[in-house]
């Protein structure tokens, strides 16, 4: 285990449209952690997934990933990442199979694992060489988190990661995310569901008191 945090938030915040979404963030992600942030709808949490993932650039504070400064080396910390958004991310006109096939072809991936085993694993056998626009919502969604299982990525930013899928999927993305941080693996998480996973940290998202 490292002894240092290998994700730090220092002092982050952001401001769209000249109001303060949050501030004065701070906060470590350590190897083992699974970190579930929490709060009402509009209160920014697919906002701090995405200035996580660089997506977008905090109004002020720093990320530091092993004590290096995120802005300076970003491609060092992406290549460490993998962030999956609330939208599924797929190619509409192309199979489960092909996305997959893609995805890992950009990303030099290099497991042994075949790309029909993944998705059997996922619950889309018999469905792997349709169309993703044919497919139900829970179905893109498990297209979608077959990435997590040929990622080597420490770090896991998934924005909620449950939407669509079923009570097995739920269980199913429980255990892959347990198993990662078993690994030393870490993940930041959103989420309205109660999860199923032991020692989860949480982190309460308010929307700062405006004084009036």
């Amino acid at each position: 285990m490292f002894q240092t945090p290998q994700l730090t938030l220092d002092s982050i915040a952001f401001e769209r449209d000249d109001r303060v979404l949050f501030s004065d963030i701070c906060l470590s992600v350590e190897p083992g952690d699974i970190l579930q942030v929490e709060g009402p709808n509009g209160v920014g949490k697919t906002t701090l997934l995405r200035i996580l993932s660089t997506a977008l650039m905090p109004t002020a504070g720093k990320l530091f990933w092993q004590g290096i400064d995120v802005a300076r080396h970003r491609q060092l910390y992406l290549q460490n990442l993998l962030f999956l958004g609330h939208l599924p991310g797929l190619k509409q006109p192309l199979s489960p199979i092909e996305n997959l096939t893609w995805w890992r072809r950009i990303h030099r991936d290099n497991s042994p694992l075949k790309d029909e085993e993944i998705l059997h694993s996922m619950g889309l056998c018999g469905y792997e060489d349709i169309p993703c626009y044919a497919l139900s919502a829970g179905q893109q969604r498990r297209a979608v988190l077959a990435r997590l299982l040929v990622t080597d990525a420490p770090l896991w930013i998934l924005d909620e990661p449950f939407t669509a899928i079923d009570k097995q999927g739920v269980a199913d993305l429980e255990v892959l995310l347990t198993a990662h941080a078993r690994r030393g693996g870490m993940a930041v998480l959103s989420t309205h569901q109660d999860l199923g996973i032991a020692n989860v940290r949480r982190f309460p998202l308010v929307a700062p008191v405006e004084i009036v």
